[in-house]
């Protein structure tokens, strides 16, 4: 369960993130709604799932996840233009997070 739990708290990380930029400095009610509410589910998420697992493995694998939606999120609306470089670096991202959880 606690996988479960840090694979969904990194999602939330990529969408606070994501509600960050779109709230251009708070000042959009909206984003800025979602991204104090994602954030605070996101850290809850996190701090449960560090109970139960190693703290370097959990913390690497929910910033990896957050980081690797947040980037695949800038392509599809535009705002990063993929790489073959990027890409590349992306899938060795996913490819060590799940390594991380193989040797966990």
């Amino acid at each position: 369960m606690a996988w479960f739990v840090l694979i969904v708290s990194g999602v939330l990380e990529a969408v606070w993130a994501s509600a960050l930029a779109a709230s251009h400095g708070f000042s959009r009610w909206r984003p800025a709604l979602l991204f104090a509410v994602s954030l605070t589910a996101s850290m809850a998420g996190l701090a449960w799932a560090m109970t139960s697992l190693p703290t370097g493995t959990a913390y690497a694998v929910w910033v990896g996840i957050g980081a690797t939606l947040t980037v695949l999120w800038g392509f599809l609306n535009g705002q990063d233009r993929p790489t073959w470089a990027k890409s590349l670096l992306l899938v060795l991202l996913v490819g060590s997070i799940i390594g991380l959880k193989a040797v966990s």
